[in-house]
Formats: structure tokens, sequence, C-alpha cells
């Protein structure tokens, strides 16, 4: 049901009103977390880790995590059910109004990306890939993930990387970085390599170690919080002076404790026969395109007269509110790296692709009727479905039911066109619940409805099967068959 069509996707052109020279638009809040999980599986509170007592929510989240477990029995399982990680987020979030719009894994790299609600008819063309960088890239178990989408029309991309380990290979983590970069393609015109992203994040276990001093000034620094001392033989900071592609991305100060190595289940640096010097191995970094680009840049990173012109008519500003560990967490030899940003930008688009609603009381007693209208052009495709889903679903993929779309019409804005859901598919007990239209060209959900109640049904409390009052989905039944 999940097929993507072959056709090359195309994200929808901005809308003509705004103009320059107007507002700089509206501001988003990003959560991204990073943390090496050393094969462990979530146990505690993650709480804090997701800032959920903030009083500012986030907009969207991007969880990237590394050596996550993936034996082969597991992995398989991993792969027709969501991995023990994914599905511990997607229910801490999911009762909050966030969906999980879209995830990657490459055996131990796993990369997530939720959003609010509100926002999802709105990210659109979302597409996944990855790189092998182990074994001379014939294995996953070290490399990167990434998920590249439009947001609002503002090209994203994020990169979840596990680069090669140890003091010695700075240079090699440079190369494999480069050519996770060089090789990673999207079928996308504006943006079909991650360098041609509006916006970047680079994220993950970097592995970048600090040399030349010894453990135990490494260790005063930290007990004094004098954490500017290393950063003069931080890896990282130092290749980024000599290579051209790591100047082009920032990062946020490190005045926050290395992050690795630590003793399981305690704050204690490696006190194995190794010691293991402390180092910030786990990192977060973006690149904004720049609007002054050279014509070299343009060719090379093929950004066009008119991409650039669409940058200074759609600003997009970040800053960095947040950048530090979480030393709360010890099941793992690394502690998380959390950073929150700000994101401020003026829409491409404000308007749903599709506006879709149900028709007359829906039960299982019935067949339904969904009407929807497309209110903009966009790819239709033969594959276009719409979903029911419970209020509060946690992912596209967890739909009741979905039919699919007319695909031998072709449909003008604001018409109408009717298609039908099976009584048969409809469960039984009723709900709230909302209809969602996926798009298999854009990759993503371009419309939702308002939530509606679907009753519970009449037939079945006749029959005994429910009882008279029954009140939502989470009463008991009978038995598990009257789920469709």
């Amino acid at each position: 049901m999940m097929e993507e069509n072959e056709e090359q996707s195309e994200v929808q052109q901005p809308d003509p009103s705004p103009k320059k020279g107007t507002s700089d638009g509206d501001s988003f809040r990003l959560h991204i977390v990073t943390w090496n999980v050393a094969t462990v599986d979530p146990a505690g509170d993650l709480t804090s880790l997701l800032h959920l007592n903030s009083p500012k929510s986030p907009d969207l989240y991007v969880i990237g995590l590394q050596e996550v477990y993936s034996r082969p029995l597991r992995f398989v399982s991993d792969i027709v059910f969501d991995d023990p990680w994914s599905h511990v987020f997607m229910s801490i979030l999911a009762p909050r109004k966030y969906i999980k719009v879209s995830s990657i894994r490459m055996q131990g790299l796993l990369l997530l990306f939720f959003s609010k609600l509100e926002h999802v008819p709105f990210i659109r063309d979302i597409q996944a890939t990855y790189t092998r960088t182990g074994i001379f890239g014939y294995w996953g178990n070290k490399g990167g993930v990434s998920i590249h989408l439009s947001f609002y029309g503002h090209m994203l991309c994020f990169l979840n990387c596990h680069l090669a380990a140890h003091m010695k290979y700075a240079t090699e983590r440079v190369d494999e970085f480069e050519r996770i970069m060089d090789t990673q393609t999207f079928e996308c015109k504006k943006a079909p390599k991650i360098v041609d992203h509006r916006l970047v994040f680079w994220f993950g276990d970097l592995n970048f170690r600090i040399q030349d001093h010894g453990m135990h000034f490494v260790r005063s620094c930290i007990n004094n919080q004098t954490y500017n001392l290393l950063w003069s033989k931080d890896q990282l900071l130092m290749m980024k002076k000599k290579e051209q592609l790591l100047q082009e991305f920032d990062e946020g100060p490190l005045d926050f404790q290395p992050t690795y190595k630590f003793d399981l289940n305690s704050d204690t640096y490696d006190s194995s026969g190794k010691k293991r010097k402390p180092a910030w191995t786990d990192r977060i970094l973006w690149r904004l395109r720049s609007k002054a680009t050279t014509a070299d840049e343009q060719e090379e990173n093929t950004v066009d007269a008119k991409q650039l012109e669409e940058d200074e008519d759609y600003p997009l500003k970040i800053r960095q509110d947040l950048y530090t560990s979480n030393m709360e967490y010890s099941i793992s030899d690394h502690k998380p790296v959390i950073g929150i940003f700000t994101l401020e930008l003026r829409k491409m688009y404000e308007t749903p692709l599709v506006r879709l609603q149900p028709e007359g009381d829906w039960s299982a007693d019935i067949d339904a009727m969904v009407l929807y209208s497309p209110l903009q052009p966009f790819p239709s495709s033969m594959w276009d479905w719409i979903g029911l889903y419970k209020v509060g679903f946690t992912s596209i993929t967890d739909y009741i039911t979905y039919t699919w779309v007319k695909d031998d019409e072709v449909a003008f804005n604001e018409e109408i066109i009717q298609v039908y859901v099976s009584k048969e598919e409809i469960p039984v007990r009723g709900g709230e619940c909302v209809l969602c239209y996926y798009s298999s060209t854009l990759r993503s959900i371009i419309g939702i409805s308002e939530p509606f109640k679907v009753h519970e049904s009449k037939v079945a409390i006749e029959e005994g099967l429910l009882p008279e009052k029954i009140n939502g989905l989470d009463k008991t039944v009978e038995s598990e068959e009257l789920w469709k």
C-alpha cells in the first residue's frame, strides 16, 4: 500500500502573496537530541531529555540515536515493528499531539522526526537515505542516515552520523563525513544533495577526541568547569581550521562536560584499565546556506539565481537557545546532548493542499463517505490514499483503515470528490477520529480533517456485543475481533 511513485516529486510553488520587505514571519522551536545508547533499551523517565515541562513546547523534535541494539533476530523484528526506542518516544509524544512524521534505521543508527500535528500538512517531500562507512563502506555499523523535507517550503536536512572511533582517526572521520555529504542524494530539484538544502543539521556520535592534553589536565578542567582550556585540542575544532566543508558548519560553545566515556550507571568517567580520556564525541552542528553565494559555489552547490532570490524573499534565520548535555541518564557510557533552536522563517505556503471531511454520521452500521477537495494544484497519484486515524495517533502508519482516492478523475481546485469507506473497516466501538490525505508523490500527509465522532455500532449493541452506554475507544469489549 505504501509503494512510492517513481516520478520525481515536486514541492509546491511558493504562494505569490508574500512580498520582499514584509515581516520576517513566524518562529518555530526545534529540539534535537543525539545519544549513543550503547545497545541498551530505554529505561526510566525521559521527561527531562525532551524538556516536557518547559513552558515553551517545541514544534519539532529530531532524535538521533547511535548503537541501537541490532543483533540479527532483534533487528528483523524491529523492521516489522517499531523498535523499543521509537515506541517509547511515540508513546510519550503522541498524547501531546506530536506524530512521528518520518524515521530511518541503518543497523544501530536511528533517526526520528516528530512534529506537532498542526504543522504536518506543511511538511512535504519527505525522503530518507543512508550511507555505510564501516568496513570500507560495506557495513552499516558506522555511517550516516538523513531525513530531507520541505518545512513550509524551506528545504531542511537532518543528518545523524556515527563516525570512526579512536583518537588517531580524526582525518578518517572527516573523510567519512565528506563521503556521506557527497554521496547522499534526493529526488528533489531544489535540493538534490545535502549541501543544497537551506538548512542542514549534522549531529551524532562524531567520535572526535581531545588530543595532546593528559588525563590529569583534562579531568582537572572538567572538575573546575574550565572547559575552554580544552577547546584548542578538540579534534573537530582543530579540523575546522583547515577543512573548508567543516568551516561552513556552526556549533555552539562546548560549555558542558564531555559526554564520553562513563562507567555504566554512574557519573564517573572511565575507571577501567583502559582509562579513556573524556571527550566531546557527541555533537550538534548546523549549516545555513548563505545568500551571498559565489558563482563557483552556485555551480558546485547547484544553487541557481532563482533559489537565491527565493532565499531573499523568504528569509530563514536560526538561533541556538540551548546546547548542553544531560547528566542524569547513565544507562550508556555516553551522555545525551541536547540542542534547542528557534527558526524564524517566512512561510512559502500556509494553505493545505487538500481539504477533507466526513459526510454525515459515521458508524460501523453503514458505509461511510469522505468528501475531499484540492485547494491548490499538486502532483496526485494513483497511490494516494485517505486514512482514518484515532485522535492521538502516533505516526503516519498508525491508521485504523484507509481507502484509495479516485485516480480516474482529474481534480480541479475546489472540486468536491467523494470516496467511500466500507462499514466493515470502521471500528464498532467508535471514538474520536480524524481523516488524513497521504500523497505518495510528496511522501507526506497534505490534508487533515477536523476531529469527528465515529458512533458505536447500534447493531453490535443490539446483538449484545457492546454495552449500551459505551463511550470512546478505551472501554472493554467481549472480543478483540471487534477491532477492524
